[in-house]
């Protein structure tokens, strides 16, 4: 008999922003980050999006672009304990429908996994704060001493995630017809792809698109929008976006 599981993002789908934008701010006050790389190279972006001119995505990649340099020649260990201060002050900021989901599949004895375009650090500590069963994030490289060398492997991108769920299949046994995934953007359309209840949660235009345009995932997709304290679940047809 084949496992039942659920397949997390975090950014955006269980936390409410995005997790490498606190440790941005840690950065800086760490004096990790010039502060006027903020105002040069970030807000911009930030700006952007802020007035619905521009993407989230460009933001995030901006943050994620500088976060890289940043790193190179820091201690895994210095990274380690911001994660963990991060996950302590800023854990229970998470959507409210995503966190009983979440509950939900604890109590079916479902597994739980997070698949994250975050830094594995964060995730590993988010993971072990809602008791995740195992979790995947981008991995920023380190050399025989333990220091960030710039090198990574993303856990972004359609690709990466969907090999991640393929690889968690094949350890956890899974039958991916009666498991769950939850995610917002683009990169998280191929676990939709391939599970049987894929939900969209605050998605973006991009992704409500490739919904749209995929009969199958379509057919199967659940869309809810959490503003304030309401909670509105909806199928694709009953979208209507511009």
């Amino acid at each position: 008999m084949k496992n039942v599981a659920a397949f997390f993002d975090i950014d955006g789908t269980l936390y409410r922003e995005g997790l490498i934008t606190e440790v941005f701010k840690k950065f800086i006050t760490h004096d990790l980050v010039e502060e006027m790389r903020w105002h040069d190279e970030v807000k911009p972006a930030f700006m952007k999006y802020d007035r619905r001119q521009g993407e989230y995505d460009d933001y995030l990649m901006k943050m994620t672009e500088i976060y890289r340099s940043a790193l190179i020649g820091i201690s895994n260990e210095h990274i380690l304990h911001i994660a963990n201060v991060v996950i302590d002050q800023k854990g229970e900021r998470v959507y409210t429908f995503t966190r009983d989901e979440i509950l939900r599949h604890k109590k079916e004895n479902h597994y739980i996994f997070a698949i994250s375009g975050s830094p594995i650090e964060l995730v590993q500590a988010m993971a072990r704060k809602y008791a995740f069963t195992d979790c995947r994030g981008t991995i920023y490289q380190t050399d025989a001493s333990g220091h960030y060398t710039g090198e990574l492997i993303p856990m972004w991108d359609h690709n990466s995630k969907q090999k991640a769920l393929l690889e968690l299949t094949e350890q956890y046994q899974l039958d991916l017809s009666s498991c769950y995934a939850y995610g917002d953007t683009t990169g998280d359309f191929t676990m939709f792809q391939w599970v049987g209840h894929p939900y969209a949660i605050n998605p973006t235009k991009e992704l409500l698109e490739k919904i749209m345009a995929d009969p199958k995932v379509r057919k199967k997709m659940t869309i809810i929008v959490e503003r304030k304290n309401v909670i509105y679940q909806m199928n694709p047809e009953q979208i209507c976006f511009r």
